[in-house]
């Protein structure tokens, strides 16, 4: 099982990408002009570019999963308070929690990693 499926009960979407360009949506607001568009924030762009309220996180799981180096650490877990990915549990090393931040830090929309949940050891 890796970090989507644990995380989110995801099993990989089709074209899933960890930075997939945004699609745009019809703007509902302004019905006088229904060919206007909205961009779809980075952190709350999803696996496939669509709108997703929890999108950065997903995407930081699925960069989890394709990253050879790192493995699903079941004590560990991952979530977004808004381009800030926040990851919270224990790892087994400060090598590894080094590695994520890397990564995480490496994913379109994240602003910054917080660690402050984590232990190590």
């Amino acid at each position: 099982m890796g970090w989507l499926q644990r995380l989110f009960g995801l099993e990989k979407p089709q074209n899933a990408q960890v930075n997939p360009e945004p699609q745009q949506q019809a703007e509902q607001a302004n019905a006088a002009t229904p060919t206007a568009t909205q961009s779809i924030p980075p952190e709350r762009l999803g696996l496939n570019g669509e709108y997703d309220q929890s999108g950065l996180a997903k995407r930081v799981a699925l960069a989890f999963d394709e990253d050879s180096q790192l493995e699903d650490i079941h004590s560990l877990w991952v979530a977004q308070t808004g381009s800030t990915v926040v990851l919270k549990g224990k790892v087994p090393n400060q090598e590894i929690l080094n590695k994520m931040v890397s990564v995480a830090r490496g994913v379109k929309g994240a602003t910054e990693v917080d660690t402050n949940q984590v232990t190590v050891g």
